[in-house]
């Protein structure tokens, strides 16, 4: 699994994950048109789908075929995590 700060580490990721955080099942399609009109990143759909495929393989993003079609979700579990030690101290 990668780490999931090396995951965040690019600006696009981060974006995707704002994108995601905004609403569930998303297809390629729609994060790619939602990167451009919201976040101004303007990236091709190959290099937002392997940012997608990094999200993924760190825990932050899960898909599901459904059809043809492809949805995203995020997975804020593995962020909690990897933060838990320093905000759980007491």
């Amino acid at each position: 699994m990668a780490d999931v700060f090396d995951a965040l580490g690019a600006p696009a990721r981060r974006a995707i994950m704002d994108v995601l955080s905004a609403r569930d099942d998303q297809t390629l399609f729609e994060i790619v048109n939602r990167l451009l009109v919201d976040h101004d990143v303007d990236l091709t759909r190959q290099a937002i789908s392997q940012h997608l495929q990094v999200l993924e393989e760190a825990g932050l993003v899960r898909s599901r075929r459904e059809g043809r079609y492809r949805f995203h979700t995020l997975e804020i579990g593995p962020l909690r995590d990897a933060m838990a030690r320093w905000l759980n101290k007491e």
